[in-house]
């Protein structure tokens, strides 16, 4: 099965981490909106509002979130006190796992027509639970808890206390005299690392993103449109080396980036996971904090800014999520109240031993309610676009990464994690029923079925699925000497087994750069030309198969390095014309992706795939036709378009002069893209800008092209015309005694 690229690291950091004073921010006093039911609630979820919160500073100062310079912001919709109050309802939603919005109830709101903050926490084998922090001097006895029926919850309203102000929760368990001071599972905003307090909080916001939200979400997330990823590490992406090499601010990011995926042509931006973690080395797939991004980089009103700038540039938003597992961190979220509350009890089923980190435990209600309601939170209170959920594999079996011995069963006796199967199921309905446009995308790294398809049909129901077995099969392909390739020829047909079993993403990700693999330009074979125009026909290679796509910020420039997450990438590779010419590449890929309809239209339509020449492993050789539906242009009002193009990929360094390849339709065919232009740093062997049809049935085609294919290049060439009547000498397959150049 193979696991993560993850890297471990608890970065343990224990204790109450007591300070003193008090920072309370400041806001507004209007409450917006009503939970009185708890459950689905849709009203007041998305926080839609008009105006714009484009300027001002950041909400990070040190370790508290402090007030800066910015425009006014509204105030938080979740309500007022009589809103907050956690009901029978709630309580009970809650207990069976059905509360897909218990975080409008649990954690820490500020109530601002009362001057002051309502807590309530989940322990339920707790003794008693008190309330600390700044305000009381972190005096653990002079704020103690109310517990609320028999449901676990702890609760509290404390005068005086405000967004700004530092707290925790010091529990003191019914089992072995165990104490234990905990930051809040629910909370908003948490101190930045190492620092481990949270943070009262208000978020609110003016959002400007109306327009996106109603209708701009919906076209993006089709899954007939064009969908190209940049994935993307907030802290190292670019850094300000004048100014002792700090990550920039989630709002000096949001023009910049902006700006560079607009140019660079990506439609959406998924970024690592920016939820608050306590080592920076985990690149925040050790989260602590699942209803808080990261301080590091601003505050929440900071991070929705970033969000709102993107959306109003046309840009979606996806986060990566981790719902899989977590640190161990004392503060944290592990051995919660004196007993394993979120994560199993018995080691066998609680360990991660890829990670070092503890797996929750799906079969109890309370904790699918919190991860439930952490995905919801993100949705409608940041108006992410999507979620790519982490892990899923290690998730769906209970010996992922374990010897004989150390895994337990189901109650069938099977390997499948029937709880977490369950909890995967319920989740995407329920993002399904409370946000129908947004992405819920799988990392899925083995061949569990119907991952992709709706529950109602025996799926797990994500829209999307990393499809890793086309990564490794075609990294491993390129890794090869070119000699070599023809032995191989199978490593990159072979997805045409299984390319439409799932709705697939094809990623060439974070994973793909780390651990001492290299970067993508150093793992090619071959001189540095033979690199850069290896790492060309690769990038052409994702772009022209069916699938949507994802590449890892710095491959489009070619980087050199290993990625770490301590440095920013390697922007000054930009005064190379080699490495320039590669994002040039990147950019027309985008482009020629977005721009036509073939090459996405069918991205999970099998109807929009056909070999043309799959059989040449004596030249390595391919070549392959992509369709258009004519569904979504028909959608627009623009009339059917059947476009039809072909790609053509030489994976030698021979110029394969005269290549003849069968076509459906007459006419001159367009070169559309030539991985080999000058411009991107080939050589500039092609075929003039188009390829003239003669009539010679070719491949089972009335027609056909006499191309040069560039040496370790691709081509892309599109039809003149929709469809052309095939020839009496064949059919759809190729005539096995007329597929090579003459």
């Amino acid at each position: 099965q193979g696991g993560s690229d993850k890297q471990g690291g608890s970065d343990k950091q224990g204790g109450s981490d007591k300070q003193g004073g008090s920072d309370k921010q400041g806001g507004s006093d209007k409450q917006g909106g009503s939970d009185k039911q708890g459950g689905s609630d849709k009203q007041g979820g998305s926080d839609k509002q008009g105006g714009s919160d484009k300027q001002g500073g950041s909400d990070k100062q040190g370790g508290k979130v402090r007030t800066g310079a910015r425009a006014p912001v509204i105030p938080s919709p979740l309500g007022d006190a009589g809103d907050l109050e956690i009901t029978p309802l709630d309580q009970h939603l809650f207990n069976e796992g059905t509360h897909r919005r218990i975080y409008r109830k649990l954690g820490a709101h500020w109530v601002r027509s009362r001057s002051g903050t309502r807590f309530g926490v989940w322990a339920p084998n707790a003794r008693r639970v008190s309330l600390i922090g700044d305000f009381n001097g972190w005096c653990r006895h002079s704020h103690p808890m109310c517990q609320v029926g028999s449901s676990g919850i702890w609760e509290l309203f404390v005068s005086g206390v405000g967004p700004g102000d530092l707290y925790k929760f010091h529990i003191e368990s019914r089992l072995r005299g165990y104490t234990v001071d905990k930051a809040d599972p629910f909370g908003f905003v948490h101190e930045t690392p190492p620092k481990t307090g949270s943070v009262v909080a208000d978020l609110g916001y003016r959002w400007g993103d109306a327009a996106w939200s109603t209708r701009g979400r919906k076209a993006a997330n089709a899954l007939d449109a064009p969908i190209s990823i940049y994935e993307l590490h907030v802290g190292s992406w670019r850094r300000r080396p004048e100014q002792g090499n700090r990550p920039l601010t989630y709002r000096e990011l949001a023009p910049e980036l902006a700006s560079y995926l607009k140019d660079t042509g990506f439609t959406h931006v998924e970024l690592m996971p920016v939820m608050e973690h306590p080592f920076g080395g985990s690149w925040g797939y050790q989260v602590t904090g699942y209803f808080a991004p990261t301080s590091r980089f601003g505050g929440p009103t900071d991070f929705m800014f970033l969000v709102d700038y993107l959306h109003e540039h046309g840009i979606g938003v996806i986060l990566d999520w981790v719902p899989a597992h977590f640190p161990s961190d004392e503060h944290g979220l592990g051995y919660f109240d004196g007993t394993h509350l979120f994560e199993h009890a018995d080691a066998r089923e609680r360990f991660h031993p890829d990670w070092t980190t503890s797996i929750f435990n799906y079969g109890r209600h309370e904790v699918r309610s919190f991860l439930v309601s952490s995905a919801l939170f993100w949705l409608d209170r940041y108006h992410v676009d999507g979620l790519r959920v982490d892990a899923v594999a290690s998730m769906l079996y209970r010996d992922y990464s374990r010897r004989d011995g150390e895994w337990l069963p189901n109650r069938y006796g099977g390997r499948e994690n029937l709880e977490a199967i369950a909890f995967l199921r319920g989740l995407n309905e329920a993002v399904q029923a409370e946000h129908p446009d947004v992405l819920m995308i799988a990392e899925e790294s083995t061949a569990w079925p119907m991952v992709s398809r709706p529950v109602h049909v025996g799926g797990l129901g994500f829209s999307l699925k990393w499809d890793m077995g086309w990564m490794h099969d075609t990294l491993r392909y390129m890794r090869r000497d070119p000699i070599h390739r023809k032995f191989h020829h199978g490593e990159l047909t072979f997805r045409s087994v299984y390319a439409y079993h799932e709705n697939f993403v094809l990623p060439l990700s974070h994973d793909e750069v780390v651990h001492g693999k290299g970067s993508l330009l150093l793992r090619m074979p071959g001189d540095e030309w033979q690199r850069f125009a290896n790492l060309r026909l690769l990038l052409a290679l994702m772009y022209a198969q069916p699938g949507k796509k994802l590449l890892f910020m710095g491959s489009e420039l070619a980087q050199q390095e290993e990625w770490r997450c301590e440095h920013s990438l390697s922007w000054h590779l930009l005064e190379s014309e080699a490495h320039a010419g590669m994002r040039r590449l990147v950019r027309d890929l985008n482009r020629l992706y977005r721009t036509q309809p073939a090459l996405h239209e069918s991205d999970v339509d099998a109807g929009g795939f056909e070999w043309v020449e799959a059989s040449d492993e004596e030249q390595s050789v391919y070549v392959f036709g992509r369709l258009a539906s004519g569904r979504r242009s028909q959608r627009k009002g623009e009339g059917p378009v059947a476009d039809r193009i072909v790609v053509a990929l030489n994976f030698t360094p021979v110029v394969r002069h005269g290549y003849r390849i069968g076509v459906h339709a007459p006419g001159p065919w367009r070169e559309l893209l030539n991985t080999d232009a000058s411009v991107y740093g080939g050589s500039g062997v092609g075929n003039l800008g188009f390829a003239p049809t003669q009539p010679v049935c070719w491949h089972g085609r009335p027609y056909s092209l006499e191309l040069t294919v560039p040496p370790l290049g691709a081509l892309f060439l599109k039809a003149p015309e929709p469809d052309a009547p095939r020839c009496a000498c064949g059919g759809d397959e190729p005539d096995p005694t007329r597929t090579r150049t003459p």
